[in-house]
Order: structure tokens, then C-alpha cells, then sequence
């Protein structure tokens, strides 16, 4: 973890970014981050006004423990259920990390200041028990800088329209496909809709759309190893980038229209794109590719702590990357497709693999909170 006078030396790039209308969120959380200091150290020193969890990051944090002792002592003598048990550390460690950046929250006038919590993964596919879960985690952070993650699953999008009608903001997350990110926007539209038909004050919900990135290039990149030839070879490193140019055309597109017109002069709030998934996952990348390439006005970037060092070390923020690479990032996509690689079975394929991936760490950390009740002599 930094310290005060590194962050402040090295910062430069990161406020750059923040100059370009890019708000940087961090994408990691954990009891030991907040009470260290370390959060509020990245807030103050590192341009951080935002933090997103997902069901990988808790299994990380409480799977370890530490920090999480004292709670899970006194949770285990109650008797709770380990479900119980993990949602009341998780909301815990949400309304700390929600606290440190009110600040940042009140002075953005709710855009920022954001602290995201995912409905359980388990849930992906059914449309009421999000919506459920998603109402009850924001009564149980009780923050309202706090914003519910729902996945961008076909069962996803009515959730995504009824949470927003209920006046609460939403993170939309597991997003890789341009079709679905329309789909996801249209969602948001509609749930404002609703909202202001309730006479909700729209100027209080905002959302942002987790557009995923390097997963895109690992599936692809694999693919155009084996095709081997020197045309695909020289495409590596290219489609997450154009997926995700294009995705900000869309947003562009749909956020300027009719439909938008009239909930912007009821004071409604764009959806604004993340850039998710920004860690470098291919070592001959530079480990900034997914922030240097792209910068947008109106975007998050929400980085791992490895990514947002690199940024601050020797990110090349210079200027708007992605407004003047439409044309460029269709014919990347295209040129990967007339290869033989289906767009929309990556796409697909990735989505699956994610909400897998998040069920697969939600139930290692209830396996992990169990052993920890088990074995101060409570049954979970």
C-alpha cells in the first residue's frame, strides 16, 4: 500500500485523467484498506471518488480473515446463517467505504462519491429475487452514495428497470456486448421513466454501465494465436479496445435522443459508461493500455490498485481516445469476425463465464465464513 508522499509525487497522471472528465474509481475494497487509512489515502492523494466490489473481491478480503475477527466472533455467538453473516460484514465494509467519500459524493451532486455492492450472484437469472435483494442491500447500507450492482443478464435488464423505479442507483455490471449495452441503457430509460411517473425526483438516481474490457482481448487473442496468420496476429490487443470505442458511440448516440431529450429536462442523469475489467491480463501489453487508450469525457475507470500505481507511475493520458477511433474500432471488429471468430459467441460466452466466475467466489467465501462459524462451535 502507498504512502502520503509517494501518492502526492506521483499523482500527475492520475489528475490528468480526471481533467479529461474521467472519474476514477477504485476497484477493490477490504475491512484492513479502510481502517489502515489506505482508503481515505487514495481519496485524498490518488484522484479516487469511487470504489466497486464484486463477489470475487469480498471472497478475497473475508476469506482471508484479517480485520474480520472481531465480527465474526460476535456474529458466530449470535447464531446467525453464514448468508446473514456475510451480507452484514459486506454492507459493513460498504457504509465505511461510503462514508470516506461523501465528501467526494455531496461535491459531484451524487455522480461520484459511489460505492458499489452486487446483488448475490446466485440471483442472475431471476428477475424478482434481484429486484428483492436489491432494495434490501440499499436499506441495509442505508448510504445514499451506495449503488447496487445488478448483471447485465436478460433476467438482469427488468431488474435494472424496477430498482431504478424505486429511486435507487444502480451499477450495471457484466456488460460485453454492444447489443446488450443497448439493451442495458434502454433499461435505464425506462426505469426513469417509471420514476418520474411516480413524481420521483430524477436528479437523485444515477447509474453507470460496467463495460468489461480485457476479458475481450483474452478470448480473442487466444483465438487469433491459434488462427496464427501474420493478419492475426497483428489484431491482437485490438477488440477490447474497439468494443469498448464503440460502446461509448453508443452512448453517445442514445443519450442525445429523443427518448433522452425529455428526461433531460426533467433533470434526469446520463448513465454514464465504466470501463471495467482494466487490469492487463497479457504481459506484453503495456499495463496501462486500458486506461491511457481510453480516455472519454463522462466515463469511470474503475482500476485494481496494480493499474491505478502503473497509471500514476507512467500513465499517457493525452487527450480524448475514443471519440475519433469509431471508424477504426469497426473495422478492427470486423476484420476480426471475416477470421472466422463470432462476435456474439465471445460476447456470449464471456457473459456466462462471468456470472459463473462471481458464483464461484460468492460460494467460496460463504465455505470460508462457515469454517470461520464452525469453528467458534456455532452451527451456520
Amino acid at each position: 500500500m502507498i504512502t502520503v508522499t509517494e501518492a502526492t509525487a506521483t499523482a500527475g497522471a492520475l489528475k490528468r485523467l480526471s481533467d479529461e472528465g474521467v472519474s476514477i474509481w477504485l476497484d477493490d475494497l477490504s475491512r484492513k484498506r479502510i481502517s489502515t487509512g489506505n482508503l481515505a489515502e487514495l481519496v485524498a492523494n490518488r484522484h479516487v471518488v469511487g470504489v466497486t466490489t464484486n463477489p470475487s473481491i469480498f471472497q478475497a478480503a473475508i476469506g482471508s480473515g484479517e480485520g474480520y475477527e472481531e465480527q465474526l466472533a460476535d456474529l458466530a455467538v449470535r447464531g446467525v446463517t453464514v448468508e446473514e453473516a456475510v451480507r452484514m460484514m459486506t454492507t459493513q465494509d460498504v457504509r465505511a467505504a461510503a462514508d470516506i467519500l461523501r465528501p467526494a459524493y455531496d461535491a459531484s451532486h451524487g455522480a461520484d462519491g459511489r460505492v458499489s455492492i452486487e446483488v448475490d450472484p446466485r440471483l442472475a437469472h431471476d428477475t424478482a429475487a434481484t429486484v428483492a435483494e436489491a432494495k434490501q442491500l440499499f436499506w441495509l447500507v442505508d448510504r445514499p452514495n451506495v449503488m447496487i450492482k445488478i448483471p447485465a443478464t436478460r433476467a438482469g435488464l427488468p431488474a435494472i428497470t424496477a430498482v431504478v423505479a424505486e429511486g435507487i442507483s444502480v451499477n450495471v455490471t457484466l456488460i460485453f456486448s454492444l447489443e446488450r449495452y443497448r439493451e442495458v441503457m434502454a433499461a435505464y430509460l425506462a426505469g426513469l421513466e417509471q420514476a418520474a411517473a411516480k413524481g420521483l425526483d430524477l436528479a437523485a438516481i444515477h447509474s453507470v454501465a460496467s463495460f468489461f474490457v480485457s476479458r475481450v482481448d483474452s478470448e480473442i487473442d487466444k483465438r487469433l494465436t491459434v488462427i496464427g496468420t501474420d493478419e492475426a496476429l497483428a489484431l491482437k490487443g485490438r477488440a477490447a479496445l474497439a468494443n469498448a470505442r464503440l460502446a461509448y458511440e453508443a452512448y453517445e448516440e442514445v443519450f442525445t435522443g429523443d427518448r433522452w431529450t425529455a428526461l433531460a429536462a426533467a433533470k434526469a442523469n446520463r448513465q454514464r459508461p465504466l470501463w471495467a475489467s482494466t487490469g492487463v491480463k497479457d504481459p506484453a501489453y503495456k499495463d496501462t493500455l486500458y486506461v491511457d487508450e481510453l480516455v472519454a469525457p463522462g466515463t469511470v475507470n474503475t482500476m485494481p490498485e496494480a493499474t491505478l500505481n502503473a497509471t500514476a507511475d507512467h500513465g499517457d493520458i493525452h487527450g480524448d481516445t475514443v471519440t475519433g477511433g469509431y471508424a477504426q474500432a469497426r473495422a478492427d471488429l470486423e476484420a476480426v469476425e471475416r477470421l472466422g471468430i463470432s462476435y456474439d459467441e465471445v460476447v456470449g460466452k464471456l457473459e456466462d463465464e462471468g456470472v459463473a466466475k462471481f458464483e464461484v467466489a460468492w460460494q467460496e467465501l460463504l465455505d470460508a465464513v462457515t469454517k470461520s462459524l464452525d469453528s467458534k462451535g456455532v452451527e451456520a
